[in-house]
């Protein structure tokens, strides 16, 4: 018996040894873990236990969530069989129809009557129609249900679409088609189209056209057991609902996280994947879900856990507020030592009782040094104790000052800095003062920048003074002047008024309104909508009569050091540039009288031949008139036809004359609105006399019902006129043969930059431009005529770009060969405003720049 026993010793030595070890470990822990740990066993125990309950109700759940799948299944499968062989049923009643027709055993009437029996029989089936080979529509019969732009109509041409798709499709394939379900859209429903082929004799002739309500196949071929269950669904094959109405997404009682129904998909032969057949069980069994004992369970062990942790967490938070404690106290400490501001309490007698590291820095004397000291204090500047004394007894009695007092203050070191002092009492627990604490802030730096910036905006100052424009500042909505220099000052005195009439005078936002106004509507109406410190500034040019001076104004927005939004005016006298101007202007219309005076001079002899004819004519008519009264050989009537002839020579001359006086003389630029047909006219009439001197042809286009211009007519007559005289004379020194001596002038509307302009083409058959000619053409005094002075053509650009226009030449080319020079020049049409301003009397002398 003792030799079974020997070895059961060591064994149970082992079983002591982890217990020891456990209550060991655990009177090695301190009172505070013993008790956090006393604390955690029991929620463990409490999380495992709900842990158990929670997964043994999934298990359940997952098992029946797997039947339910299943069941499903099979029922989705069994409706789909159903609804393949209703379709494989219409399939072969639809196939023999095409077959009897096929064998022209089955005449229209017999197909009419036949379809109508299986349409009042078959719900889903929508209609059938016959369709010959050339998709001519033969016979049709559709059910009452489908609306007027389904059906198809007898003799009409079968429509461009799918039906005309799958028409092919069948044709070529000779076997019966389905077409990809058609969403229904409106009031017509989603319909399924099946084509039977028809093979007369081998060939094809044409197709049987079913349409089967996808609507009516799911109600009708789908059990009624499975509808009563499920929600069933058809989808094409993009998952789009083709009949029924599914599920909207629900919170699942027993999975709240899950908001998906169980659902089973299959496509529906022989259609194939384009129809499938859905279904979405209505609800799901409750189970265990419904069982008191669980939620009992679960509602206990929320509990407990729930009083578990609010017993730790007390705990918790009384141990978080005793470092609290220490931490803020600390804190409070650190903050204090780190701040700039020093900071020193008094008591009522004046005694230094506390300062902080700040203030021990700032004068360089320790805390040890400094508490205890009574008034002179070490950091008093010697030779102000008297000023300093007299601020301490302000203090100590309760004259303080709300922004604090300014003192000079020694460190250690003998070096003095600026210090404000702002004082406020010391309340003690009982609400009686003990004393006094003075915060100390060194604003030396301060000072220093304050005294930089004065004597910057002195010498800001001196400059505007200097400046030789008038610079003024207003704030919009007030009669008040922010800010006005020596200039505007010289000018316009101190108020406000130049300053608005500048502003009014030069068409700028007002700066200022009235009261009356301000009432009615936002004084700030008409300013930018950009933000207006960043706007660009606005230039315009005003005569002051009152100081006989051309002033150019500059006005811009900006932010005044109030915060104001305000307006800057600059005024600058441009009196001398304007003159200058004005004697440019002078001489240009000198140059252009000249230039118009050489012209003239230089078609003389032509004007002399022109007016030649007339007079010649006048004096051959008067000296055959003359000779037959002395002969008594004249009638009254000849007497009177021969007069009115030398009348209507005497006319064309002074035609001729007036002409020529109104196109040399000298006049101010008048620009008006002018008639482009009787401009050119006018200048075709001068120009013609020159051309018929080089012995060139003139022909000309004008577009009918041009708009008129805005333009100087005298000044545009001049450019045509010098550019088909200068196209006249290159053909003449070109020497070209008769037939190739031509200058055309063509007037055409146009478009430019997307406003429309009125083009002038001058087009010549000279010898062209050379290359380094065409580089210098419109500069002044270059010429390409020995003779030439060169201002002509720079003149006439002068003149097209003072009208706005724009010039321009070019060669004309065959293959490589120059055949002559296209000079081209647009003018803007007149607008609304041009128009406005030229019925207007007298012109104010305001010019915007």
């Amino acid at each position: 018996m003792a030799s079974p026993q020997a070895p059961s010793a060591p064994a149970v030595s082992a079983v002591k040894t982890p217990a020891r070890w456990w209550r060991s470990w655990w009177r090695s822990l301190s009172p505070v873990h013993q008790d956090r740990f006393a604390a955690l066993a029991p929620l463990a125990a409490v999380l495992m236990f709900l842990a158990a309950i929670a997964a043994s109700f999934w298990y359940l759940r997952t098992e029946e969530v797997v039947r339910e799948k299943e069941a499903l299944k099979r029922d989705v499968e069994y409706a789909q069989q159903r609804v393949r062989l209703r379709l494989l049923e219409r399939q072969d009643q639809i196939m023999r129809i095409a077959r009897d027709l096929s064998n022209e055993e089955l005449e229209r009437a017999d197909f009419v009557s036949r379809t109508e029996s299986l349409i009042s029989q078959y719900p889903e089936l929508q209609s059938v129609t016959w369709i010959d080979e050339r998709r001519r529509i033969r016979a049709t019969q559709a059910a009452p249900t489908v609306t007027s732009s389904q059906l198809y109509v007898n003799g009409e041409v079968l429509k461009k679409g799918e039906t005309a798709e799958l028409f092919k499709l069948a044709r070529d394939l000779q076997q019966p088609v389905y077409s990809l379900p058609m969403a229904g859209t409106g009031d017509t429903a989603a319909l399924l189209q099946l084509q039977v082929p028809l093979s007369p004799q081998g060939k094809f002739g044409g197709v049987v056209l079913a349409e089967y309500s996808i609507d009516s196949l799911l109600r009708y071929g789908t059990p009624t057991e499975v509808l009563a269950r499920y929600a069933m669904t058809v989808l094409d094959g993009n998952g789009q609902v083709l009949a029924g109405t599914p599920l909207p997404p629900r919170r699942n009682t027993l999975l709240p996280w899950t908001t998906k129904a169980n659902a089973y998909a299959i496509p529906v032969a022989p259609v194939g994947n384009g129809l499938v057949l859905r279904a979405q069980a209505y609800r799901t069994s409750l189970g265990v879900v419904g069982s008191g004992l669980f939620w009992l369970v679960g509602s206990l062990s929320v509990m407990t856990s729930w009083l578990l942790i609010a017993t730790w967490r007390h705990t918790r938070r009384r141990q978080q507020a005793q470092q609290a404690l220490v931490a803020e106290t600390n804190f409070r400490r650190a903050m204090e030592n780190s701040i700039l501001t020093g900071m020193r309490a008094l008591d009522l007698n004046g005694r230094i009782t506390y300062v902080n590291a700040a203030f021990c820095q700032m004068t360089g004397w320790t805390e040890a040094e400094l508490v205890g000291q009574t008034p002179p204090y070490s950091y008093w500047p010697e030779g102000e104790y008297e000023k300093l004394q007299a601020n301490l007894r302000d203090e100590l009695s309760g004259k303080t000052m709300p922004g604090g007092f300014q003192v000079r203050v020694r460190r250690k070191s003998g070096a003095l800095f600026d210090a404000r002092l702002y004082v406020s009492p010391l309340i003690d627990a009982r609400g009686q003062q003990t004393g006094w604490m003075t915060s100390m802030t060194d604003i030396t730096e301060p000072n220093r920048v304050r005294e930089q910036l004065t004597a910057s905006h002195e010498r800001f100052t001196i400059v505007l003074e200097a400046l030789d424009a008038s610079v003024s500042v207003a704030p919009l909505g007030s009669q008040e002047l922010l800010f006005a220099n020596r200039l505007y000052r010289q000018w316009f005195g101190s108020q406000t008024g130049g300053h608005l009439e500048m502003v009014a005078q030069a068409g700028l936002p007002p700066s200022s309104s009235n009261a009356s106004a301000m009432d009615e509507e936002d004084a700030l109406m008409g300013l930018p909508l950009d933000p207006l410190t960043s706007a660009h500034s606005e230039n315009a040019e005003i005569y002051r009569s009152d100081l006989g001076k051309w002033l150019e104004v500059r006005s811009r927005y900006l932010n005044w050091v109030d915060g104001r939004l305000a307006q800057m005016v600059i005024a600058t006298d441009i009196t001398p540039r304007r003159v200058a101007e004005e004697l440019a202007a002078r001489q240009a219309e000198r140059a252009q009288s000249v230039s118009r005076l050489i012209t003239m001079g230089e078609m003389a002899s032509s004007v002399a031949h022109e007016l030649n004819q007339p007079l010649t004519a006048i004096s051959n008519y008067c000296s055959g008139m003359v000779s037959r009264i002395q002969n008594g050989q004249i009638s009254e009537e000849a007497l009177l036809s021969a007069l009115q002839k030398t009348a209507h020579q005497a006319q064309r001359a002074g035609q001729i004359i007036q002409r020529i006086r109104a196109f040399v003389k000298k006049s101010e630029p008048n620009r008006t609105l002018a008639n482009v047909h009787e401009m050119v006219g006018e200048a075709l009439e001068l120009a013609e006399i020159e051309l018929r001197r080089h012995n060139v042809r003139l022909t000309h286009y004008v577009a009918a019902r041009l708009p008129p211009v805005m333009a100087d007519t005298i000044l545009i007559e001049q450019v045509l006129i010098n550019l088909m005289k200068n196209g006249a004379e290159s053909i003449a020194q070109a020497q070209r043969p008769p037939a190739q001596r031509s200058v055309e002038l063509r007037v055409v509307p146009r478009q430019v930059d997307g406003a429309a302009v009125i083009e002038f083409i001058v087009q010549d058959t000279g010898k062209g431009l050379a290359p380094e000619v065409l580089t210098h053409l419109f500069e002044a005094f270059f010429s390409t005529k020995s003779e030439g002075m060169g201002i002509g053509l720079n003149l006439c650009r002068s003149i097209v770009e003072s009208h706005q226009g724009r010039m321009h030449a070019e060669n004309l080319y065959n293959a490589t060969e120059v055949t002559g020079c296209r000079f081209s020049f647009w003018l803007p049409l007149a607008n609304a405003s041009d128009a406005t301003i030229n019925s207007e009397a007298t012109p104010t002398p305001r010019t915007i720049a």
